[in-house]
């Protein structure tokens, strides 16, 4: 696709939404040649859109379906005028219209596939499924719905669809050379859900959804109820903080796979890998440092921090521009 004044709007848009809204994500980005930060900044907003979507608690489940089937047949339609090099019908929004541009560059230039984006929608769109997922049980406590994972197993069938395929995007537009970096990519992207799934038990559990599952709660003698009472409550339980451990300790797991990683990725990308990984990293070391409390307070990295992360990681990209690393 060439690079138009309008393709040139739609990145500058979707980096605008980045920087806003990607917390975590953003200060990776920073640390990437001009080309693939903006490219990361589509996907992101591509995926924020559906996020955004799926969990306005504003408007009813039913609502949010109906919209969710329209930026879907919007999207669709996009796509396949653009495969077809013919003028799409634009979508209502026109934020929707500089994201839906600038990710069909993207999906050009870096040869990021349809099943990838697929396979993004249908993860972020689990919780608005009239019935529940395979692995996944509806149940009625304290007089609302709430889904529960029953297995491990089944929570991270969620969790690839979620984040490793994240991570799979990721690495097509960061490079590598080899196809085993798929196989690592999946894992880390498997560490940041479970990252964020501690973090959001609180949170989570007033959307109703306990993204601990039963068979983690079981074998410390919980229930998806004890959940919901503890978050709302404030009062963490030992048991509880024992299966946030379990969980901690199998996401900690997962980011070792970050050294066989990077060395497979261009090496201008490797610095903003470093950085992303490392931030969530710490995010998941806070976690513990804390004892796992994360009822109070939403837990996070000061902006301190993540900024001396992101100054390694420039410094180390500056070098490798210059050819000295």
């Amino acid at each position: 696709m060439r690079r138009t004044v309008q393709l040139e709007a739609a990145y500058a848009e979707c980096c605008a939404i980045a920087k806003r809204e990607a917390k975590n994500f953003y200060y990776g980005f920073l640390a990437l040649p001009k080309h693939k930060r903006e490219a990361m900044c589509a996907v992101y907003a591509f995926m924020r859109r559906a996020d955004d979507i799926s969990d306005d608690e504003s408007f009813t489940l039913e609502t949010r379906r109906i919209q969710m089937a329209s930026w879907l047949a919007s999207w669709n339609g996009f796509r396949s005028a653009a495969f077809h090099d013919e003028s799409p019908v634009l979508p209502e929004d026109k934020r929707d219209h500089a994201v839906f541009l600038a990710v069909a560059d993207v999906q050009q230039r870096f040869g990021v596939s349809d099943r990838l984006l697929e396979q993004l929608i249908v993860g972020t769109t689990m919780d608005l499924k009239a019935e529940p997922p395979q692995g996944v049980r509806r149940l009625k406590l304290d007089g609302r719905t709430v889904d529960v994972y029953e297995t491990m197993q089944a929570l991270e069938g969620y969790c690839y669809l979620v984040a490793s395929v994240v991570g799979l995007t990721t690495i097509r537009i960061f490079g590598y050379c080899d196809h085993v970096a798929e196989e690592y990519a999946e894992k880390i992207g498997l560490a940041f859900q479970l990252t964020n799934i501690l973090r959001d038990v609180k949170e989570d559990a007033e959307r109703g959804r306990v993204y601990l599952p039963e068979d983690l709660l079981a074998k410390h003698q919980l229930t998806a109820q004890d959940v919901l009472t503890a978050s709302a409550s404030g009062t963490m339980r030992p048991e509880l903080r024992a299966s946030l451990a379990e969980v901690a300790s199998r996401a900690e797991k997962y980011y070792e796979a970050t050294d066989n990683l990077i060395p497979l990725l261009d090496r201008d990308s490797r610095p903003a890998m470093r950085v992303l990984i490392t931030i969530y990293h710490l995010l998941l070391k806070e976690i513990v440092a804390r004892n796992y409390d994360v009822l109070q307070q939403r837990v996070s990295v000061s902006t301190g921090r993540k900024l001396r992360v992101l100054a390694g990681g420039m410094v180390r990209a500056l070098l490798v521009r210059g050819g000295t690393a």
